[in-house]
């Protein structure tokens, strides 16, 4: 199970990578997406099943989760009519909200325990995963009212979903498992730099995306001559 692992986490690893950096709607965009997204079902998987079963650690079932129903909701927004896809939405979106309860309940519970720590964690990122949750459901429920979706939104709540959970990947390779890494590349501080790549090529293409859809609203409501 841990091959799996880690052979599916180092695959999306190299495809999230060649569809961040690809031409969105390109083919590479497209190939590399595909293989980035069954490659985090399988990482997220193996890790939920680990964390629950062969190495039980909450925080770790929490960000399996969280991270699952990210790529999941993310697929679907871009390969799926919105007629088609109600109904995973709503499960998915139940399936965020009662995620996010169970982190925020498990960092509460690290507050209060002896040493501020809940099986041998911190209690900060569950409350992120818990907020990034309550943040993807609330978009859901805002789509399942709206029952539609225009273009730029649609490329927007794809892309936050898709880029959070390559976000997750990097930071949890090159942080979580840094002790993988020679001594003098921990100590020089260069591990943080491919997960702040990462984080800013996200925050480029979302911003892009956003200027493109005001100035698209500007030229429609400008006045023809």
């Amino acid at each position: 199970m841990r091959s799996i692992h880690v052979i599916a986490g180092l695959i999306a690893l190299l495809a999230g990578a060649l569809a961040l950096i690809a031409a969105k709607g390109s083919p590479a965009h497209r190939r590399g997406g595909m293989v980035f997204v069954i490659a985090m079902l399988a990482m997220t998987s193996s890790a939920f099943v680990m964390a629950t079963l062969l190495h039980p650690n909450r925080l770790n079932v929490v960000a399996a989760l969280v991270t699952f129903y990210l790529v999941a909701t993310g697929l679907l927004t871009v390969r799926r009519p919105f007629e088609q896809s109600r109904r995973p939405v709503t499960a998915f979106m139940l399936m965020a909200l009662a995620t996010s309860a169970y982190a925020l309940s498990i960092g509460i519970l690290a507050i209060n325990s002896s040493d501020g720590r809940i099986d041998g964690m911190p209690p900060q990122p569950l409350f992120l995963f818990a907020g990034v949750a309550l943040l993807g459901a609330i978009g859901d429920l805002r789509l399942l009212r709206s029952a539609s979706i225009e273009a730029t939104r649609r490329l927007g709540r794809h892309l936050w979903r898709m880029g959070f959970a390559m976000f997750v990947a990097t930071a949890s390779f090159f942080l979580g498992q840094a002790r993988l890494f020679p001594a003098v590349l921990r100590k020089s501080g260069l591990l943080v730099i491919p997960v702040l790549l990462v984080l800013g090529t996200v925050i480029y293409w979302m911003v892009r995306t956003r200027l493109r859809h005001r100035r698209a609203g500007a030229e429609l409501a400008a006045p023809k001559d």
